[in-house]
């Protein structure tokens, strides 16, 4: 149902509205959030966010919490008011009376009255009960869909998984990359000291920084101006493993919202970047974050880069940054519609396009070149064993292994873990001259 011009609602039904299809694995929060943030007061996006966000990271135990209470799963719209009364009780430490009355309220708001009566009675009876609740459910808080759950510990063990898991559930830093075109880290830390903003340098990136207290990002000083932008320390790693050199040519291949892209250009000077990426509409993204950052160099096109055919000149690349789709399981803590919306079966969806990708792109590459091949994922099938199987059947293509202080090196490639940063993986690929 899209809403009504004239429509006043509340932050909590704004996200319950926001969380319903999301909950039903219809949509993603990124499609749904927006619409939502765009009708709140600006003093409750924070809340509206604070609200979402919390529910999708633990709706799977929410909902094992809530089985006993209830005698027949609600309808989508019912389930998003009862998880998200939930979260504000159980985890935003949101006063009680409050999380109860706004939540009923919010279910009136969204000409739900039938149910105030049913979300009043389970929300009171999980307060009363509560011990028992979280004792009876303590196996699923995790909050991880049991197919992840199984696939993470096969890959890395019990103890490594849990920790994964529990990463999943934490709320994710912002950390910002500083422009170098425009000036450094130290000068930038201290423009956000002088505003009153808490930071520290990233460990590994040297154009990274972790913020606090930070509201709108916009607010930032010269945030217009493009002299920062947010991105986390792991995706910043991408331009110095490229080591990218004046006048190469250069192509990425999957670049929206075009971070990488904008962070390689301002690493190097004199590039011809091509950045691909399928959807027009992301590519809008790319162009208005380039603009934003006064970073000239890059050409953006809407293609589909497994089908170079239709797009490539004929021109071979000394780099190529192939940041393959993925299921995504390294960004979880940002993006924790992910546990709901991703299935088993993915997996080998994106094994196979992984690997039609690689195929098509290496013949693009020069003898000599590297091409970077990157996942946000911390499957194995999608990781090292997608690299042994390009190189087992790639003769000209060798591993250029990393060496790093960060994340650990694999039998092809070095995986970094969410944690400290988000989870990510990097593999070297160079083709042998001749």
């Amino acid at each position: 149902m899209k809403p009504s011009r004239k429509e006043h609602l509340s932050a909590r039904a704004l996200a319950a509205r926001a969380l319903a299809p999301v909950l039903s694995a219809r949509e993603s929060l990124s499609d749904t959030l927006p619409m939502a943030l765009g009708q709140v007061a600006p003093q409750d996006r924070g809340l509206l966010q604070a609200i979402t966000f919390t529910t999708c990271r633990h709706a799977l135990h929410y909902r094992v919490l809530l089985k006993p209470l209830l005698e027949r799963p609600p309808q989508p719209l019912v389930e998003a008011l009862l998880l998200s009364g939930l979260a504000q009780l159980r985890d935003l430490r949101i006063p009680d009376h409050a999380a109860l009355s706004e939540t009923v309220n919010a279910a009136r708001e969204l000409k739900q009255d039938r149910a105030t009566g049913l979300i009043n009675a389970v929300l009171r009876r999980y307060l009363r009960e509560r011990d028992a609740l979280e004792a009876q459910a303590a196996g699923s808080a995790h909050a991880c869909p049991e197919w992840l759950k199984r696939a993470l510990e096969q890959d890395w063990g019990a103890d490594t998984a849990a920790a994964a898991m529990q990463a999943g559930n934490e709320e994710a830093p912002l950390t910002l990359r500083v422009n170098s075109r425009q000036g450094n880290r130290d000068d930038y830390l201290a423009a956000l000291q002088q505003e009153g903003i808490e930071a520290t340098t990233c460990a590994w990136s040297p154009d990274g920084l972790q913020a606090e207290n930070i509201g709108d990002v916009r607010a930032l000083p010269g945030f217009a101006a493009g002299a920062v932008s947010v991105q986390d320390e792991a995706a910043q790693l991408c331009a110095g493993l490229l080591a990218c050199a004046p006048g190469m040519r250069v192509l990425d291949a999957c670049a929206a919202p075009g971070g990488k892209t904008a962070h390689l250009l301002e690493k190097t000077e004199g590039l011809a970047l091509l950045a691909l990426d399928i959807s027009p509409e992301r590519c809008l993204r790319i162009d208005e974050n380039l603009q934003r950052l006064q970073l000239p160099g890059a050409t953006v096109r809407a293609a589909d880069a497994g089908k170079p055919a239709q797009w490539w000149d004929g021109q071979p690349f000394d780099r190529i940054l192939l940041d393959a789709p993925c299921t995504a399981t390294g960004v979880i803590r940002r993006h924790p519609d992910i546990k709901l919306l991703r299935r088993e079966t993915d997996v080998a969806q994106t094994v196979r396009q992984q690997d039609q990708l690689l195929r098509a792109l290496w013949p693009l590459l020069k003898p000599g070149g590297v091409m970077l091949y990157a996942t946000c994922s911390i499957l194995k099938a999608e990781n090292e064993r997608q690299v042994a199987a390009f190189l087992a059947a790639t003769p000209d293509a060798r591993e250029r292994i990393i060496d790093a202080p960060w994340g650990a090196a694999r039998p092809h490639g070095r995986q970094l873990l969410p944690g400290a940063t988000d989870g990510f993986y990097f593999a070297l690929l160079e083709k042998v001259a001749g």
